[in-house]
C-alpha cells in the first residue's frame, strides 16, 4: 500500500481526483468529514446511547456520545504523532502532494468520531438482541429466504457495518450518505471484510466483518481507490486493513479501558485502592508525586491519574505503529496496536477488573435484559407490519404501527433482505430512551 493512495480525498460520485496540494487549508476536505458526522442526526443519538450503564441516569457516566468524543481527540493525537513520523520518513507526501502531518490528525479524528455511530441502543448486547431475533426468535422463518451471506448479516449484526450504511448510503435527494472522503472511510474500517467467511483466520481485521451485502459494491470501489490489498480468494470479499484503521482501533481501545474504568470507580463499582494499584503501573514513570498529594479529592486523584495514562498509551501506540510501519503498508501486521503495547498485561488486569465489576454488575445485567426485550419487540412488530404492508395483507393495526416509522424509514423495499435490513436499521438508529417510548407504546403503556 501507498500513503499518496491512502490519503486519497475522493468522495463518493466525484468524477475527477482531489489533490491536497488544491485544497483550502482553511476548509480541509478531512476536516469537512469530521463536520458532516458531527451535525449528522446518527451522530446526535450518541448522546443518549449506552456505553457501559444502559438507562442510567447518574450525570457522570459516559454515553456514546462522550465517549465517542474522547476517542476522536486521542485519534487526533495519535493521527498527528504519527504522520509527523510518516512525513519526515517520506518527505515526498509533503513537497509534491502538499499533505501535512495534520492531515494524518484530522482522518483519524473524524473515523474516530463516527466509530461507534453505527451501533443499536443498549450497548453490544444491541447487537445480539438484533441478532438473535433471526438466530433464535421470529425472524428464523425468513433463513431459506436469504442467501447465505444474507441472512450471516442479520444473525451477526453488527455495528461497524451498520457504520459504514450510516455513513454511505444514498436515498432521493442524498446521493452517497454523508459523502465522506475515500480515505476517512478507510480509517473507519476496522475489518474490512464480508460476514462470510466467519472469522478465517486469527488477523485482527477478520475479528469481525465491516459491511452488509446490499453495501459490497461500494466498499469494494473505496478499498480498489485506496489500494487495499485483497486477502480473500473466489467469491469472498476481504483486504488488508487501512494502516491508519490501526490508530482508531488503538484510540477505542483506550478510551474503553481507561475511562471506563474511571466511571466504574466514580460509580463505586470499583474501589479507589483497586483503581490507584492498577492506574499507577500505567504512570510510574510520568508520574508528579508531589502534584498528587495536593490532590484531596477522590475524583482529582483518578481525573489526575487518567490523563497520564491516556498520555503513557497513546506514545507507546505511536511508538508500536512507526515501528511496523512498513509490515503495516505491506499487510503483515495482524494484530491491533494494543496487542504489541509494553503496557499490554496492565491494560489486560484493568478490563478484567472492569469485565467482573462493571460489566458484568447487576445493575447492567438487568438494564441490558430490558434492552433485549425492547429490540426483540420492536423488530417483531415493525418486520411483521413492514413485510404485510408490501405483500398487500396489512392489518390495521399493521398501518398503524408504520405511520408512526420515520418519514425516511417508510420508503418501500421490495427485496426481502432490504425490508430486514432497513427495520435493523431503523431500530439501531433509535436512542435508548426512543426505542424504550416506542415499546410502551406498542404494549399499550399509557404512563
Amino acid at each position: 500500500m501507498h500513503w499518496e493512495q491512502l490519503l486519497s480525498l475522493r468522495r463518493q460520485g466525484d468524477k475527477g481526483k482531489r489533490l491536497r496540494k488544491e485544497q483550502d487549508d482553511t476548509r480541509l476536505g478531512f476536516e469537512v468529514d469530521y463536520d458532516r458526522i458531527i451535525f449528522s442526526s446518527a451522530f446526535r443519538s450518541l448522546q443518549d446511547k449506552t456505553q457501559v450503564i444502559p438507562l442510567s441516569k447518574t450525570d457522570f457516566v459516559h454515553t456514546r456520545l462522550t465517549h465517542s468524543l474522547e476517542v476522536s481527540v486521542v485519534g487526533r493525537s495519535l493521527g498527528r504523532l504519527v504522520g509527523k513520523k510518516i512525513i519526515e520518513k517520506y518527505p515526498y507526501l509533503a513537497e509534491i502532494h502538499g499533505y501535512h502531518m495534520n492531515d494524518f490528525g484530522a482522518i483519524v479524528a473524524a473515523a474516530s468520531l463516527a466509530h461507534d455511530i453505527g451501533n443499536p441502543p443498549f450497548g453490544h448486547s444491541g447487537e445480539k438482541a438484533i441478532g438473535e431475533y433471526f438466530k433464535i426468535g421470529n425472524g428464523l422463518r425468513y433463513k431459506d429466504q436469504l442467501t447465505e451471506k444474507q441472512w450471516q448479516d442479520l444473525v451477526d449484526f453488527e455495528g461497524n457495518a451498520n457504520g459504514f450504511s450510516v455513513l454511505t448510503s444514498s436515498r432521493p435527494g442524498n446521493e452517497g450518505g454523508l459523502r465522506i472522503s475515500y480515505a476517512t472511510l478507510g480509517a473507519f474500517m476496522k475489518y474490512p471484510k464480508e460476514s462470510l467467511p466467519k472469522k478465517p483466520t486469527s488477523n485482527i481485521a477478520d475479528k469481525k466483518y465491516g459491511f452488509f451485502q446490499n453495501d459490497k459494491a461500494f466498499f469494494s470501489e473505496v478499498a480498489a481507490e485506496l489500494g487495499l490489498i485483497p486477502n480473500k480468494s473466489g467469491p469472498d470479499i476481504g483486504f488488508e486493513r487501512h494502516p491508519l484503521a490501526y490508530l482508531v482501533e488503538a484510540a477505542d481501545d483506550i478510551c474503553y479501558t481507561i475511562i471506563d474504568f474511571e466511571d466504574g470507580i466514580n460509580l463505586g463499582l470499583v474501589s479507589e485502592d483497586y483503581a490507584l494499584e492498577y492506574l499507577i503501573k500505567l504512570v510510574k514513570d510520568s508520574i508528579d508525586t508531589a502534584k498528587y498529594k495536593t490532590l484531596q479529592t477522590k475524583e482529582d486523584r483518578i481525573s489526575y491519574l487518567r490523563a497520564l495514562a491516556i498520555g503513557s498509551l497513546i506514545n507507546d501506540a505511536v511508538n508500536v505503529f512507526v515501528e511496523n510501519e512498513e509490515l503495516i503498508l505491506q499487510g503483515k501486521f495482524p494484530y491491533a496496536l494494543t496487542d504489541k503495547s509494553k503496557y499490554k498485561a496492565q491494560m489486560d488486569d484493568i478490563i478484567k477488573l472492569s469485565v467482573k465489576n462493571i460489566y458484568q454488575s447487576r445493575e447492567v445485567i438487568e438494564k441490558e435484559i430490558k434492552g433485549y426485550q425492547i429490540i426483540n419487540t420492536l423488530l417483531d412488530k415493525f418486520i411483521t407490519a413492514y413485510n404485510n404492508n408490501l405483500e398487500g395483507c396489512a392489518t390495521n393495526y399493521d398501518k398503524l404501527l408504520l405511520k408512526v416509522l420515520p418519514e425516511r424509514h417508510q420508503l418501500e423495499r421490495e427485496n426481502l433482505y432490504d425490508r430486514l435490513l432497513h427495520i435493523c436499521h431503523f431500530v439501531s438508529l433509535l436512542t435508548d430512551g426512543n426505542a424504550l417510548i416506542y415499546y410502551r407504546n406498542i404494549l399499550g403503556h399509557l404512563d
